[in-house]
């Protein structure tokens, strides 16, 4: 018989388990995996972006999928008692750009190294290729968990943190989901976020700006009467399928919504080259270098400040002469050229598969848990934590964090 049983070795779930034996209950933490924190050890390209040091408001402005909800928990765990949590046990941390907290060994096993010794310094037992079937659930309370091979388990308390449907390598393939479902939980729409996007565009199907990378571009998903739902300014990178890089995976989630909306095979994207200039200032640095360079053809002028492939393409699909020298190039070329480094429009017909994206939206429904706690408003002593809710947040160390925040609470409740 134990105090709390963890079902998924994860971020959330080390977390959970950790807290749920600071006061010395007997815990078990089951992982199906033969290791423990695997999606973990890749998270930050393997150097762990272990949570974010911005203030509260912006972190959650950071966590589109339901970030407010993180509200109730961060007044018992915050990014702070994380950063506090890992640094107190050995590991120093790095700030680096946008709030992003980082080992600074850069390296992901030193933090998972933080979670096991503290796992065993509280004796929390751990099965690891150990497989749940169900959870336990009698008379309204959790119950304990019945293993694939029929052994029941009996618990007070069972904290599900197996993640969402993202990185099934890592083990999570949506079993919790199952769980919470036969629990009377309701499982909102999953969806890929943070995904490269597809393209049904003939240019890219061709291949003609296959890996062609833009820095600080501002990429927008389109409503139907045109105007942006969201706008992302940072880098990315045309593919063989479509578009990928840090601008297209923020604005996957949002692809997907406005899909949804409008009821459409494909909508709008638009791409502006020059953020930081008006189509003023654009058209006047245009002007001014072919007029300095009257002799030389628009194309190799062009080129001083665009990629050549992507010149190429713009003229082709603008039907300009890149043969044409300064002296007779058009102000309605010009103009053209102009509207299209501001706002080139292409269609997007979706993104790739959930199990291609780094995070799962949708999930648990948030209303059936409550955040002080995390523990479930329909069965008493079940609790939820991580991916496997309906929070998601971009990249940039705020999924880690709302893991490891709902994680602590869920595992520290059972001790209250």
């Amino acid at each position: 018989m134990y105090h709390t049983i963890v079902v998924g070795g994860g971020v959330s779930g080390l977390m959970a388990a950790y807290a749920a034996s600071e006061n010395g209950s007997r815990v078990l933490l089951i992982e199906k995996n033969r290791s423990l924190g695997k999606k973990l050890l890749i998270s930050g390209g393997g150097r762990c972006n272990v949570t974010n040091r911005l203030p509260y408001e912006e972190i959650i402005s950071h966590i589109p999928g339901n970030g407010k909800f993180l509200y109730g928990p961060f007044s018992t765990f915050d990014n702070e008692s994380i950063i506090q949590f890992v640094e107190s046990r050995g590991v120093s941390l790095k700030e680096e750009d946008h709030g992003r907290m980082f080992p600074v060994t850069d390296r992901a096993q030193d933090i998972l190294t933080v979670f096991l010794d503290a796992l065993e310094r509280n004796a929390v037992e751990i099965r690891k290729e150990t497989i749940v079937r169900q959870v336990l659930v009698e008379d309204g309370h959790a119950a304990g968990v019945e293993l694939a091979d029929g052994t029941m388990i009996r618990a007070d308390n069972v904290i599900v943190t197996t993640g969402g449907r993202s990185v099934p390598q890592t083990g999570s393939t949506g079993d919790g989901h199952r769980f919470a479902e036969s629990a009377g939980h309701t499982i909102t729409e999953l969806f890929p976020t943070e995904v490269p996007i597809t393209s049904p565009e003939p240019f890219i199907k061709e291949g003609r700006l296959k890996g062609l990378s833009l820095s600080d571009v501002s990429l927008l998903v389109l409503k139907k009467n045109g105007k942006p739902r969201v706008a992302h300014r940072m880098d990315m990178i045309f593919t063989h399928f479509g578009i990928s890089g840090p601008a297209a995976l923020r604005c996957s989630q949002f692809v997907h919504k406005e899909k949804q909306k409008q009821k459409k095979a494909s909508i709008l994207m638009s791409l502006d080259f020059f953020p930081d200039e008006s189509a003023g200032a654009l058209r006047a640095m245009i002007e001014e270098s072919i007029g300095a360079n009257r002799d030389r053809s628009l194309k190799n002028t062009l080129k001083t400040f665009l990629q050549e492939r992507l010149v190429l393409f713009m003229l082709d699909l603008l039907d300009i002469d890149g043969a044409t020298s300064g002296h007779h190039v058009s102000r309605g070329n010009i103009e053209k050229i102009v509207q299209f480094l501001k706002a080139f429009e292409f269609h997007v017909d979706g993104t790739q598969s959930i199990e291609k994206a780094f995070v799962t939206g949708g999930g648990v429904k948030l209303s059936e848990i409550t955040p002080q706690t995390m523990e479930s408003r329909k069965v008493s002593g079940l609790y939820f934590a991580g991916e496997v809710l309906d929070i998601h947040g971009y990249t940039g160390g705020y999924n880690i964090t709302s893991a490891l925040v709902t994680g602590y609470v869920a595992g520290h409740s059972t001790t209250l």
